[in-house]
């Protein structure tokens, strides 16, 4: 019998190491058996299949959306302050960001100090609106009788970022 390479393509590993374990008599454990399939693979185990394929790699960041970064920019003033709300909730999420970014992060504030910090990056007044609409996005939390405040300290998204660049003095 001639000893012709025969290449073999799998879909899915893991249904074909769950298949073949199901045909042996005394099987090994599932991890055992994609590290049995990996080196028959030629790889030193699943973790080297893995990242040799690059299944571990996280997919590329979407680019910014610039129409929204600009759509946005223009409810700012040239001091980098909110100017007005916009019309579309999307467009308002995106502009509380710049007001995120200038609070203090790790700081605990009462509602009269955090009113008064964005009181301070506005040309208007409202800054339970700017809270509540903070609190609900998870940009801050805040305690049940609402008297502390805290910066919620997360990774805006890259359009968010944009616009925190452009509109930051």
């Amino acid at each position: 019998m001639p000893r012709d390479s025969l290449p073999l393509v799998l879909e899915d590993v893991n249904s074909f190491a769950r298949t073949l374990r199901g045909q042996l008599p005394d099987p090994p454990s599932h991890q055992s058996m994609l590290n049995a399939v990996a080196k028959a693979a030629g790889f030193r185990n699943f973790q080297h299949l893995k990242a040799a394929q690059g299944w571990g790699e996280t997919m590329p960041e979407p680019p910014p959306d610039m129409d929204r970064v600009k759509r946005a920019a223009a409810r700012f003033d040239a001091e980098g302050r909110f100017t007005g709300w916009p019309v579309k909730r999307s467009l308002r999420l995106l502009c509380l960001w710049p007001i995120w970014a200038r609070l203090d992060a790790g700081t605990v504030k009462d509602e009269r100090a955090i009113s008064a910090d964005i009181h301070a990056l506005c040309t208007f007044r409202d800054a339970a609106g700017i809270r509540r609409e903070m609190v609900g996005e998870g940009m801050l939390t805040r305690t049940l009788d609402g008297s502390e405040y805290r910066r919620v300290n997360r990774a805006p998204d890259p359009t968010a970022r944009a616009l925190i660049r452009l509109v930051l003095p």
